[in-house]
């Protein structure tokens, strides 16, 4: 059993849509902005490549933990409402780091760019839940899986453009605050039993099989791709000796090709099933991380293969997000399960730099292909369990 389709609009609001994307899409770039930033960071705080993964991990430890609770609060608050408190989270977050040469008040900016990220993220898939018909559901969901890979080919080609990453961050907070506006304007809210008067919700119901496989695999998925794309720049430096004129561009092109595993998803979808897509995506990632990290290859091959990780990963977000329908019976438990997705997201972005950043400074870039192969081995195995599908009620 699913959501009543009769819940659902009849025409999809598309414009309302393509918002909702760009809230996400920003959300994205203050994300990434510390990955083309790094460089910079290391030079002019004298950072380590760990308290560099540490930065994202910060921005990342709010939903680790609260990714569940922050889909109770949106279902209870409002999604509307929520999407905009984040964007303006965003904003706060970056405007306190521009002022700043200390680690530690970078850190607490971070916290709180991580708090709007999480509201975005469990507010955006929801509204979207309630602005699209059924038949455009899956459409409309790989839009949304779009809006990392988008945000952070956004954030890697206008951080080399600005020059100084104090400059990247006014603009990202500058960004997230008209979107905020245009949300206000162009998103319809909900009805009014879903922002007033909801049933009961309870957070426990989730907690279920169906659900927790999903979280786990966007967990594994969140560690590998964020154990590249974290240090990305400064691989293409080390690594690959790419100059530092081209980091931004190369950069840029690998986060963008996510998204056509995000857009194809929909259609492969229709051929093959969750498991065996999945299955694929996780061999075929940790493949390529053998040749990436590894010396085995020279520079240009590598980056191919940086290319072949990113879109082959990018086939397994929007296949998750579209699986939330199947094991949930109304929006407000859809909400639930979004932001358990999103706990797993938040706590693989968490996982990934931190784990692969200490490995690295320790034993070099090699070890960072261990991490991504063994977790691409462990995903194997989330992706092929089924547990019963029944929708939660």
């Amino acid at each position: 059993m699913s959501v009543d389709k009769s819940l659902l609009p009849s025409t999809t609001d598309w414009r309302a849509v393509w918002v909702v994307v760009a809230a996400g899409v920003v959300s994205a770039l203050h994300l990434g902005k510390v990955a083309i930033a790094g460089p910079q960071l290391q030079a002019e705080l004298r950072l380590s490549l760990g308290m560099l993964g540490g930065l994202g991990a910060t921005f990342a430890v709010l939903g680790a933990l609260g990714g569940v609770m922050a889909g109770s609060v949106v279902a209870r608050a409002g999604d509307r409402r929520m999407l905009v408190a984040g964007l303006w989270a965003t904003v706060l977050g970056a405007a306190l780091a521009l002022s700043t040469d200390r680690f530690p008040v970078l850190l607490a900016s971070r916290a709180v760019e991580g708090l709007g990220f999480l509201l975005i993220t469990v507010a955006g898939p929801t509204v979207l839940g309630r602005l699209v018909r059924a038949a455009d559901r899956n459409g409309a969901m790989a839009l949304w899986s779009c809006f990392m890979p988008a945000g952070m080919a956004l954030a890697m080609l206008t951080g080399p453009w600005l020059g100084e990453w104090r400059k990247l961050w006014a603009a990202a907070a500058v960004a997230a605050g008209l979107l905020a506006v245009v949300v206000l304007c162009a998103v319809p809210r909900a009805p009014a039993p879903a922002e007033g008067l909801l049933p009961p919700v309870r957070i426990a119901d989730v907690w279920r099989p169906a659900p927790l496989a999903l979280a786990a695999t966007f967990l594994l998925y969140s560690l590998m791709f964020f154990a590249l794309f974290s240090f990305l720049p400064v691989l293409l430096q080390q690594r690959m000796q790419v100059g530092a004129g081209a980091v931004g561009l190369l950069a840029a092109l690998a986060s963008a090709v996510n998204m056509v595993g995000n857009l194809a998803a929909g259609v492969l979808l229709k051929k093959m099933t969750r498991e065996a897509l999945g299955t694929a995506a996780a061999v075929t990632m940790g493949l390529c991380a053998v040749g990436i990290f590894l010396p085995v290859l020279g520079p240009e091959a590598a980056f191919v293969l940086c290319l072949v990780f990113s879109a082959v990963g990018g086939l397994i977000p929007a296949s998750l997000l579209s699986s939330v329908a199947q094991v949930t019976s109304t929006p407000t438990l859809a909400a639930l399960v979004v932001g358990l997705l999103m706990q797993g997201s938040n706590l693989g972005q968490a996982l990934g730099p931190v784990l692969v950043g200490n490995a690295v400074d320790r034993h070099g870039w090699p070890a960072a292909a261990a991490w991504v192969v063994a977790t691409a081995l462990v995903m194997v195995w989330t992706v092929r369990w089924r547990p019963g599908r029944k929708a939660i009620r």
